[in-house]
């Protein structure tokens, strides 16, 4: 027996108005329905010097908080593997709780169960929003409360990069080519790393299509520029500009592109990206920081609007996706 069209049509209208609710808190828009991204709570924050940390337990040393599934944490998680900084920084990986919208601390750190706990325990006001990454310094001055020393993470991969490590280790914002990365950064930022959310989080076509146009100029603009000056987006050196990038590339088959509508061409069509991001994730443990698996688990067990019935899609692993060519 078919359904009435009038009743197709009711249930159409209200399911939009729903939807258009959740999203409200899921991905706030404009007035043109384009994805707005609550802004961090930035914490201006400078790395310790080794004199600083010589004296501490490993337990006293700084944290930083990561979840696995966030491409924001994921930088700052590719700055530490790739400057080796377990001697001086703890690092802890927060796990998502679909149901009640925490990251979650398994086990507890100081007590606390879940990422807002930490944050309430460094005594932040409750209008913060308890984001990963997250980097806490137990000490605080020898003050018993923690203290939460950034948030953003635009800004704690140029703290992470100054961080006290083995002598040998990478510069990843040298003299010189400082000029360079910002501009790389703010196209990587709005068009590319948040370019993605923007197609997922569309309100309208209009939008949608908007944002698409953007995120694959911009990977145009990085294609022509790998071709001509690679095998590094600024050269010759890996730099924070490549770390900024690879968040987003290496979760395009398992989430981007099937998610969140970033369909417009295949990320093949682009090969000099692709040779890039398959050198990228052949250093030396960055590997380690990537699992398709997880990530389609909790992007698509998650974002209950983009995906209302939580059936997680099969897919390949991370290294079948980049050795696909």
């Amino acid at each position: 027996m078919s359904i009435p069209p009038a009743i197709v049509s009711s249930a159409r209208k209200g399911w939009k108005w729903q939807w258009n609710q959740l999203m409200n808190g899921l991905g706030p828009s404009d007035e043109n329905g384009t994805y707005c991204r609550p802004p961090s709570q930035v914490q201006k924050s400078t790395s310790p010097t080794k004199k600083d940390l010589i004296n501490r337990s490993f337990q006293e040393l700084p944290v930083l908080i990561i979840g696995r599934s966030c491409p924001w944490a994921h930088r700052t998680w590719l700055v530490y593997v790739i400057r080796n900084l377990d001697r001086n920084l703890n690092l802890l990986i927060a796990q998502p709780d679909y149901e009640s919208g925490l990251w979650t601390i398994k086990p507890s750190w100081k007590g606390c169960r879940s990422l807002l706990e930490i944050y309430r325990l460094c005594n932040l006001p409750p209008s913060n929003r308890a984001t990963v990454p997250a980097l806490v310094d137990p000490i605080n001055n020898n003050n018993e409360t923690p203290k939460l020393l950034g948030n953003e993470s635009a800004q704690l991969v140029e703290t992470l990069n100054t961080w006290p490590a083995e002598e040998d280790s990478l510069d990843l914002n040298p003299i010189g080519f400082h000029d360079e990365i910002n501009c790389w950064q703010k196209l990587l930022q709005e068009s590319v790393n948040n370019g993605v959310y923007k197609c997922g989080f569309a309100r309208n076509q209009f939008a949608y299509e908007k944002a698409s146009e953007e995120l694959f100029s911009a990977l145009a603009k990085l294609e022509k520029s790998l071709y001509l000056k690679g095998p590094w987006l600024c050269g010759e050196k890996l730099t924070i500009a490549d770390i900024r990038l690879f968040p987003t590339l290496v979760r395009w088959e398992s989430v981007y592109s099937p998610l969140f509508g970033c369909s417009q061409k295949h990320l093949s069509s682009f090969p000099k990206l692709f040779e890039w991001r398959k050198r990228f994730f052949n250093l030396p443990n960055v590997s380690k920081t990537c699992n398709s698996m997880n990530w389609r688990n909790d992007y698509f067990g998650a974002l209950f609007p983009l995906n209302p019935s939580n059936i997680i899609p099969k897919g390949p692993t991370i290294k079948e996706i980049i050795n696909s060519i």
